[in-house]
């Protein structure tokens, strides 16, 4: 892609209503995108079916829920869960005798990673493995979802899997170099994904974050075949992320968050929405705004593409619930700091000349810099320091509308979708907000 494909106008959902499905390819967990999405899902009628991904007892093995474990999963989600293991990714899967990929790092360390080697004709066997392992469990998956959806009725798969990093004993503190590392800290991330550690985790990421959506989009199509028979329609989406568009010195310019080593998965992701789109199938992925959930806390900074939503607020649909939400954020910061002046920060380090070679489209993902991680992470730490309590902040508030608007932006989008990849901006967040 040359360009990023902004979705232009608030959709209106024409098509999902009472009685139809809605199934979550991904466990509900945490903090998330997902869960403005079942809501808006929830407010139509539909039924919610999920998924588990299972869990792994102290040997690795790998096992459907306990009748607890699905009480408490079926209460999180607000409806059914099919309780048969759908673990993406090959990182714990071994052959016979064999070693899984994650027990291969327990050698590594902060000081040897760049050179340490990986046995490739294993990880291979793994890889192929971790394939067959959840292309079996999805095919069960398949029959027993067959067995829950009645004729005629609409269906809406949304897929969330993404992540796959290994659970390597050295890989937070490895990480913490290459997002948050500064001078003698600083790690580059181009040397993280030329590493056999990171050839690995990118892999992995292909595996959980992409592929995932290429076996669901395969093997449902029997079931997809059967549903549009009976007159139902069926529709397929999957959150990606490949920068969007804020405001930055009063225009809405696409941007990115450096170094998004995921970000070719997400690619891989968008590659199998286009080839179902060929094909005639309605999937879609949206490229949705930055947030902070559980997973992106790792990537400081990624916040300051975020702030700049109070601003899109204001330019879109100003009114008293806007004034209402500056207020809220204003109160979460010290006494003499005014939110202005945080969104002046922000504004100075987008337009920096530091940042300005990121800001190219066709490069995405480009690797890190000294001087951009230096930028990106004192501009956050100088943020979050202006807080009245650094665990209760703006970024926090805005990141739960965020993922509410995107929710509701994607569900009535999906309806009719436009294309196979959109970019949801914040113009659309802010316009669906203060609707």
């Amino acid at each position: 892609m040359k360009n990023s494909i902004p979705l232009a106008t608030l959709p209106t959902n024409t098509l999902f209503g009472q009685g139809d499905v809605f199934v979550l390819f991904g466990e509900l967990f945490g903090r998330g995108y997902a869960t403005g999405l079942i809501e808006a899902a929830k407010a139509a009628g539909m039924e919610v079916i999920g998924i588990t991904v299972g869990r792994r007892d102290e040997d690795g093995t790998l096992r459907a829920l306990t009748e607890d474990e699905l009480a408490a999963a079926e209460d999180n989600l607000g409806g059914r869960v099919i309780n048969i293991p759908l673990m993406a990714g090959f990182d714990m899967d071994a052959p016979e005798g064999g070693t899984t990929p994650t027990a291969m790092l327990g050698g590594m360390t902060l000081d040897n990673w760049q050179g340490y080697k990986l046995d490739w004709d294993q990880i291979e066997q793994s890889r192929a493995l971790g394939t067959a392992r959840f292309t079996d469990a999805l095919t069960k998956v398949m029959a027993e979802l067959d067995g829950m959806i009645p004729a005629g009725k609409n269906v809406f798969f949304a897929h969330t899997m993404a992540g796959g990093i290994p659970r390597a004993k050295a890989f937070m503190a490895i990480a913490n170099r290459v997002y948050k590392g500064r001078g003698a800290r600083y790690q580059s991330s181009q040397a993280l994904i030329e590493s056999d550690l990171g050839k690995l985790i990118l892999q992995n990421f292909d595996e959980v974050t992409a592929n995932s959506f290429g076996h669901l989009l395969s093997h449902s199509t029997a079931l997809r075949e059967r549903i549009e028979s009976e007159g139902g329609q069926v529709r397929y989406t999957a959150y990606g992320y490949h920068g969007t568009r804020i405001l930055i010195d009063g225009e809405y310019r696409w941007q990115t968050y450096t170094n998004y080593t995921q970000g070719y998965a997400k690619m891989r992701l968008e590659q199998f929405a286009q080839e179902a789109w060929d094909s005639g199938v309605k999937a879609t992925v949206y490229n949705c705004p930055e947030i902070r959930t559980n997973s992106s806390d790792v990537f400081a900074g990624i916040e300051l593409s975020l702030l700049p939503l109070l601003e899109a607020l204001r330019k879109e649909g100003d009114g008293a619930w806007t004034d209402a939400l500056w207020a809220e954020c204003q109160a979460l910061l010290k006494d003499d700091v005014a939110l202005e002046d945080i969104l002046g920060t922000v504004q100075a380090y987008q337009l920096d000349p530091v940042m300005q070679p990121f800001y190219n489209f066709t490069a995405w993902p480009m690797p890190n810099s000294a001087e951009q991680v230096d930028k990106t992470v004192s501009t956050s730490q100088d943020i979050v320091g202006l807080h009245a309590d650094r665990k209760v902040l703006v970024s926090d508030v805005l990141s739960q509308h965020v993922v509410k608007a995107t929710g509701q932006l994607i569900f009535d989008c999906s309806s009719e979708p436009e294309g196979p990849v959109l970019w949801l901006d914040h113009d659309m967040v802010a316009k669906q907000l203060t609707a």
